[in-house]
């Protein structure tokens, strides 16, 4: 179930972000994705606390990206890491690359 929803949720041409809301570094990474021009429905926060199998979505998201922490931020299909990943590819100009490579800004 969990391995279905996750998979359901990353696309090619789309950022989703898995989340939890108490989490400073979730936080981070949302607020910097929101301030991006992202066309409608290409970005998306998926609240994994939201769910009755939060353990069992990170236990897969260990599994296909080699860390259960959040956020987990993919880029199309690829995961390209959590908060710091995410602020480091920002700072270096590679996001806003990436991000119009996959067609997902206006």
């Amino acid at each position: 179930m969990a391995q279905a929803f996750v998979n359901s949720k990353i696309q090619p041409g789309k950022v989703v972000v898995f989340i939890k809301p108490t989490c400073p570094y979730s936080s981070r990474a949302q607020e910097l994705l929101s301030h991006l021009p992202f066309k409608q429905g290409l970005l998306e926060f998926v609240d994994i606390t939201a769910r009755s199998d939060t353990n069992e979505i990170q236990d897969y998201l260990q599994q296909l990206t080699g860390a259960r922490t959040v956020p987990r931020v993919f880029i199309g299909q690829e995961c390209i890491g959590g908060c710091n990943d995410l602020v480091n590819m920002h700072e270096k100009g590679e996001l806003l690359t990436r991000l119009k490579q996959i067609g997902a800004l206006q």
